[in-house]
């Protein structure tokens, strides 16, 4: 085993190490709160043998869609093999968690990295304080952050030895991510494109791209065809677009807020229709006036990057006994305080980089880390997007694949939420892919595969 395989297994070790102190410590303290009330329900129904079904008051039983049924699952089979616990819960996201932060350190391997870079960024992600004490929930956003970048180490591995196995493993995780978070899967035909070598022409990474995705949709198929049967709609994860989108017309600040149910849909139970009576809805609100819900997009992209937050608010809204407000705030302020320079790491890191249009990305990196140090955060990390969309597809075809990935991953972040509505663990995915980013170096990739060391496995 090589001196950096070997670092990368202790990045892992050191990840687990911490999660497993959180789980230790949270493990019958915390019980499941907020959405993730409902996803544990679902998890025991599945692990019962009940189905993907939802038991009202009143005893009747439904086929349920609303939630993303990847979660729910990936818990059931915890339950189903180690009994149901919030400890077999915990456990499961820190594993994911530890081998997020092991893909952290092979995504910044390259071959000419020196050896503290990828020790560094595999730590960071290890040790970051918005990703630890989250393990102790029972919520999606850590699980799909973990996913996509176990996803993106393997597009990196596939480009580094021209491989296929590699890239369509890749499409496996995506599809994975995308019933834990349906947005997951626009990042599947970047992906794609990624993970062919730097000198492969526009037509191969399209090929690449399509038979990414293709997989992807074929792994999420069965439970599609499901929802067609069982929901009587169409849909291609979750049934819930319709809420959100009506959340997202009618909030006033950027974030989640509760909205009143339309006359219209006032008497329709079914959950599919009902879905599709608030997206109506929500579109005739945006129609009657679409300058007023492009305007209140910057407020929602804000309430999604400014400030992740969602381990301090998880922890005091499941026990404010045991996590009361001044540790919600201590815990709020050093996350608040790591992820901040993270993000200037990154825009130092995008400004650094060698390629096309050095000057004007050296800008959009100042003005990104001027915003960094303010309330206005989320410029940074469009700053991020920016930079990189500067380098131009040749250039951005030779940098490691963490450059654009992380790019990627903030675009599609903004835009969803821009569309919806913003909320702080929303943007909780951006957070490991900045802590890689902080510590990418200014070298080219080698465009070739022969010299190039692999980003998963290398030896």
């Amino acid at each position: 085993m090589s001196d950096r395989r070997r670092d990368a297994w202790a990045v892992f070790g050191v990840a687990l190490l911490v999660r497993g102190m959180v789980v230790g410590w949270a493990r019958g303290r915390f019980p499941p709160t907020g959405d993730g009330h409902y996803y544990d329900i679902l998890a025991h129904r599945l692990a019962s043998g009940a189905g993907y079904t939802w038991q009202w008051p009143d005893g009747a039983v439904t086929y349920a869609a609303h939630y993303p049924i990847g979660f729910p699952a990936l818990l059931a089979a915890g339950y189903a093999l180690l009994g149901p616990s919030d400890t077999v819960a915990m456990s499961l996201a820190a594993l994911l968690g530890a081998a997020s932060a092991y893909a952290t350190h092979r995504l910044v391997d390259e071959p000419e990295a020196p050896r503290w870079r990828p020790m560094a960024a595999g730590l960071a992600v290890a040790l970051h304080p918005a990703l630890v004490p989250y393990t102790a929930a029972r919520m999606t956003e850590g699980i799909t952050a973990a996913l996509l970048v176990i996803a993106t180490a393997l597009a990196s591995r596939a480009r580094s030895r021209n491989g296929n196995l590699a890239s369509f493993t890749a499409a496996v995780v995506i599809a994975a991510a995308t019933l834990v978070r349906p947005q997951s899967l626009v990042l599947a035909p970047i992906l794609g494109a990624l993970s062919v070598r730097g000198d492969a022409s526009l037509s191969r990474r399209a090929v690449r791209a399509a038979a990414v995705t293709v997989l992807a949709l074929m792994c999420i198929a069965p439970w599609t065809a499901r929802n067609c049967v069982r929901m009587r709609r169409c849909a291609l994860v979750s049934l819930n677009g319709g809420w959100n989108l009506l959340i997202g017309a009618t909030t006033s600040t950027g974030g989640w807020q509760p909205v009143s149910v339309p006359p219209a849909c006032a008497v329709v139970w079914d959950e599919a229709a009902k879905d599709a009576c608030f997206e109506r809805a929500a579109v005739e609100r945006i129609v009657q006036n679409p300058a007023a819900w492009l305007a209140r997009a910057p407020a929602k992209v804000a309430m999604t990057l400014d400030y992740f937050g969602a381990a301090p608010w998880y922890l005091n809204e499941s026990n404010d006994r045991v996590f009361g407000e001044r540790a919600k705030m201590i815990l709020a302020a050093f996350e608040t305080v790591v992820a901040r320079l993270l993000l200037l790491g990154a825009l130092v890191a995008c400004g650094r980089l060698r390629g096309p249009r050095a000057p004007a990305r050296r800008v959009a990196a100042f003005i990104g880390a001027c915003a960094a140090v303010t309330l206005h955060a989320w410029i940074g990390y469009l700053a991020i997007a920016f930079c990189v969309s500067l380098l131009g597809w040749r250039a951005i075809s030779r940098v490691p694949v963490a450059v654009p990935a992380s790019a990627a991953v903030i675009v599609a972040t903004v835009a969803v939420h821009a569309v919806f509505f913003g909320s702080g663990r929303y943007g909780l995915v951006v957070a490991p892919f900045v802590a890689a980013l902080a510590f990418v170096g200014s070298s080219p990739q080698p465009t070739g595969s022969a010299c190039a060391e692999p980003a998963l496995g290398a030896s």
